[in-house]
């Protein structure tokens, strides 16, 4: 015997049968707990987010992902673009979808 490897002793002939239902079993916990716990709630936020996207309008005043608060000026349906005042003086063009939240109005000015 050795100080660093241990002994293999070989095991008694015979172990567990079957397993084959309680395997499906288990894959279709698995599967629930995936729907559940990732899948579903990801699908409800994507499905919000689009109603978002597709309610924006002018006048709206919005938040977006890099953190700028401005009011949309135009709104172009064929593009997935819009236009959005930053103040009296800046307008910045950005996509549609990088708009996390609308805000209720009077937020510009309370800011």
């Amino acid at each position: 015997m050795s100080l660093f490897i241990s002994n293999a002793y070989a095991q008694s002939g015979g172990g567990q049968q079957g397993g084959g239902f309680e395997m499906l079993i288990m894959l279709a916990v698995f599967g629930l707990i995936f729907y559940f716990l990732l899948y579903r709630p990801q699908a409800k936020r994507v499905k919000e987010h689009k109603n978002l996207v597709s309610s924006l309008s002018k006048g709206d005043e919005v938040l977006t992902q890099g953190g700028l608060v401005g009011r949309i000026t135009k709104v172009s349906d064929d593009k997935d673009f819009i236009e959005v005042a930053l103040n009296d003086d800046n307008n910045i063009v950005v996509q549609k979808s990088s708009v996390t939240a609308v805000l209720p109005k009077g937020t510009m000015k309370s800011l």
